[in-house]
């Protein structure tokens, strides 16, 4: 042990105990301030990494036109195909409070269509004038794909259009 102490010391670099339990126990010489720099890099980027943490919040009304619907389940069909969280907030104004059996409903359709790509973490709750139901992704190998396709990411491969400045030699 004064071996390795001493050696670290003519190196100007640290005597770090990795494994203290083991008989003997192994220490490394490195630079203990780049190590703890590089492990808090790692977990930055491992956190980083971890989109189940994100929450995306979608909100509907009660009276909800088709196309809107569509494009709104389309959307939290993206979000919880790339693995985040889906909160649904169906939201009542004024007098639509009192038909929150329409609400209800509308929730557990919301709840039905999505359930290729995502399982209810509860029963959706009322609380004051929302509607709750917080969606989490199901296994990435369970996910399936109904109102989006696989083109329909944040950005889309236009190579088979033609450039404007590509000349047409068809003449």
């Amino acid at each position: 042990m004064q071996q390795a102490l001493a050696e670290a010391r003519r190196s100007g670099l640290d005597l770090v105990e990795v494994s203290p339990k083991a008989r003997p126990p192994v220490c490394k010489i490195l630079d203990y301030g780049k190590y703890r720099y590089e492990l808090a890099k790692k977990d930055k980027e491992a956190r980083k990494q971890n989109s189940a943490a994100k929450v995306k919040e979608l909100k509907f009304h009660v009276n909800i036109e088709g196309h809107d619907y569509e494009t709104k389940l389309r959307n939290a069909e993206q979000f919880l195909f790339k693995g985040m969280k889906a909160k649904m907030m169906l939201v009542f104004r004024g007098r639509e409070m009192q038909h929150k059996d329409l609400g209800q409903a509308l929730v557990a359709k919301i709840r039905k269509d999505l359930e290729h790509v995502g399982v209810a973490d509860a029963e959706p709750k009322l609380i004051g004038r929302n509607i709750n139901l917080m969606l989490t992704p199901l296994p990435q190998r369970k996910r399936t794909r109904k109102f989006t396709k696989e083109t329909d990411e944040d950005f889309e491969d236009d190579s088979d259009q033609p450039d404007a400045n590509d000349e047409d030699s068809g003449e």
